[in-house]
Formats: structure tokens, C-alpha cells, sequence
């Protein structure tokens, strides 16, 4: 990978290097486009997962502390995040309904 006796060596980089693309196994031009492109949406896509499963967390952490008008304010944060990631394909419709209406059914029922 990257040497650290290199000169211009960037440790800022390390958190969150991608995989570059010449270690993969790809050996045509296209194929290696395909590997980088995979990579950024792989990026992108556990960035995005992972701010909707937060907003859920939080709407959970709002239920079991007992505060209805914070579980209640944080599920209007959580759903159009939900929504958000059926657009952007990273949840099928029907799992987002369930999460919602699971959820809503937690804050009305408190």
C-alpha cells in the first residue's frame, strides 16, 4: 500500500482511504472505472445508512427515556431520513414502512 518513508506522505488520508482501485483485480480500463465507481458509492452509501439508523437510535433512546414531545420531534427527524433512503435505494420500500410505523406506534402508545 502506501509506504510511510515515502516522501509526501499524507497521514490525514488513513482514516478514511478508499481501497484504491489498482489493488483490486480488475485488469481492463473499464472494469477498474467500474472498481473505483464501486468503491465511492460504497462510501456513500454506509455514510447515508448509517445517519438513518442514527436518527432511529435517537427516536429509540427518546421512547425509552420516557420524554413523548422529544420522541415525537426526533420521529419527525427519523422518517423523512427513512424516506430518504428508499429514494436512494439503499432500503426497500416496504422495510421503511414497517420501521415507521413501528416507531410510530412506540411514541403513541407512550
Amino acid at each position: 500500500m502506501i509506504d510511510p518513508e515515502e516522501k509526501n506522505y499524507d497521514t490525514t488520508r488513513l482514516v478514511s482511504e478508499p481501497i484504491l482501485w489498482r489493488y483490486t483485480l480488475a485488469n481492463s480500463l473499464s472494469a477498474r472505472k467500474r472498481a473505483r465507481q464501486a468503491e465511492k458509492h460504497r462510501l456513500r452509501n454506509a455514510s447515508q445508512r448509517s445517519h438513518m439508523r442514527t436518527t432511529i437510535k435517537k427516536v429509540l433512546a427518546a421512547i425509552e427515556s420516557g420524554d413523548k414531545s422529544a420522541a415525537e420531534a426526533a420521529y419527525k427527524v427519523a422518517v423523512p431520513a427513512i424516506d430518504r433512503s428508499v429514494t436512494k435505494g439503499l432500503m426497500h420500500r416496504n422495510k421503511a414502512a414497517r420501521h415507521k410505523s413501528r416507531l410510530n406506534n412506540h411514541v403513541r402508545n407512550m
